[in-house]
């Protein structure tokens, strides 16, 4: 039986995965199911942060709101980002 460790363990793993520029990953929106570039999002940077929406469907993608000491990111949007390795 393997023994499960913390979330530690996905420092390497995930440091790995991002990459300089991550606008040409391919991203899938969670309403429509279109596959596209993030850096075709369509982005309204007036709200309390940045608002990314899909181009097919208006459908909020991801949110970065910047607060005092954190900044705040949901991918809530997005059911899946392709990754090259």
């Amino acid at each position: 039986m393997t023994t499960p460790l913390d979330g530690n363990v996905l420092a390497g793993a995930l440091a790995n995965l991002l990459v300089p520029d991550p606008t040409n990953l391919q991203a899938r929106c969670t309403n429509c199911g279109q596959v596209a570039p993030i850096a075709e999002a369509v982005v309204y940077p007036d709200a309390p942060g940045l608002v990314a929406r899909c181009r097919t469907c208006d459908h909020v993608l991801a949110a970065i709101v910047d607060d005092k000491d954190k900044t705040y990111l949901s991918l809530s949007g997005l059911s899946a980002i392709a990754l090259p390795k």
